[in-house]
């Protein structure tokens, strides 16, 4: 019988939930389960699902079994057992609806009531006290800080001193967003991208009122759904930022780009020859950092210009002599390249954004080109 999806939602991205789910179909490990319920009490909403999860039987009933119904929905009565219902649940994650904040109430729609959050106005460094509160109490900085056991004694690391040795600011743990200004704020988004690790095991040690212990880390999962939920709280909070999800400046903060030119950065990163990429990246990272300069930009738009330069043949043969000509000229004739006294160094920056844009386009469409042109060259022989 099919699961009735209806009553869970996902606090997950759904290629995270995905990609941790089908982990687990390949673990032959005994405790399957328990990383299992793990993985379900936190990518998805309310403990409606553990319930279901948890009253499943481990292998399937007997199909003559009188006590097994076929009525779909809940629990024992689907006739599955545990591997089978989380084996579906994964594969159909498509189909579950993603967990939002409640509809506005009545004060809110007549305009006297608090943000969905409790202030007035949306403070976003509050926001991420919260969100680091949830990946504290879930485990995610326990392997670098590790976790209070009352059966070991040892000292565990200072946090803040471990954040200050980062970000040259003492006193930043335990958190106080009231004091906190941009720079702050912002670096600490940085810092605890690289610190959060997702523990894929956890156990209940009750001696003492101890509490869960966490263990099989990997910052992989981490960092994706700590990107995720942060990028949601700046685009929010209307702050024009987001977390790099690939390149050089990986969990930067960088300049927020359409979904087209986003396409555009993970096509130009992914797509092209190892030694290329590596000039793409830096290009990338200079031209979209919080801290650009028009001078970073135009140091990215020359490194760009390096590499069209070396495709300059493909691009004469494939693109156009005119074309060609037009692409050299915008570089040559400004003051991108070679600095010279005749060149026009007078423009607004906003030029040096279309530059760029356009010769990073370009860099892709070479590089499809000569993919297909080497695809065509394989087949003949």
């Amino acid at each position: 019988m099919s699961l009735d999806l209806g009553n869970y939602e996902l606090l997950w991205p759904t290629t995270l939930f995905v990609s941790e789910g089908e982990r687990l179909f390949r673990s032959s490990n005994s405790s399957w389960e328990d990383r299992a319920t793990w993985l379900i009490t936190e990518a998805l909403a309310g403990t409606t699902a553990v319930a279901d999860f948890e009253d499943l039987p481990s292998h399937s009933a007997p199909t003559d079994d009188p006590w097994t119904s076929t009525t779909p929905g809940w629990g024992r009565r689907t006739g599955m057992d545990k591997r089978e219902w989380f084996t579906e649940l994964v594969g159909r994650a498509a189909e579950l609806r993603h967990a939002a904040a409640p509809r506005p109430y009545w004060p809110q729609r007549r305009g006297s009531g608090l943000s969905h959050d409790g202030s007035t106005p949306r403070d976003a460094r509050r926001d991420f006290e919260r969100i680091m509160g949830e990946f504290t109490d879930n485990g995610y900085l326990a392997e670098v800080f590790g976790e209070e056991c009352v059966d070991d004694h040892s000292e565990l690391p200072d946090v803040s001193e471990v954040v200050n040795r980062r970000l040259g600011i003492p006193d930043l743990w335990p958190f106080a967003p009231d004091t906190w200004d941009e720079d702050t704020f912002f670096g600490l988004i940085e810092v605890f991208h690289d610190l959060v690790s997702r523990p894929r095991m956890r156990r209940f040690h009750s001696y003492g009122g101890c509490g869960w212990h966490h263990s099989e880390f990997h910052n992989g999962p981490a960092r994706v759904l700590y990107r995720w939920k942060v990028n949601e709280l700046l685009r929010e909070a209307g702050i024009e930022y987001e977390l790099a999800a690939e390149g050089e400046d990986l969990g930067r903060l960088v300049a927020v780009t359409d979904d087209a030119r986003s396409v555009l950065v993970h096509r130009a990163l992914n797509d092209s020859a190892p030694g290329i990429t590596t000039r793409i990246r830096h290009a990338i990272a200079l031209f979209r950092a919080r801290d650009t300069s028009a001078e970073s930009k135009q140091s990215a738009i020359v490194t760009l210009a390096g590499i069209l330069e070396e495709r300059r043949v493909l691009i004469k043969e494939q693109i156009g002599k005119l074309d060609e000509g037009a692409l050299f000229e915008i570089a040559n004739r400004y003051d991108l390249r070679h600095r010279r006294a005749d060149q026009r160094g007078e423009y607004d920056e906003a030029f040096l954004d279309w530059i760029f844009w356009w010769y990073l386009a370009t860099v892709e469409l070479t590089t499809r080109l000569i993919a297909s042109r080497n695809l065509s060259t394989e087949s003949e022989s």
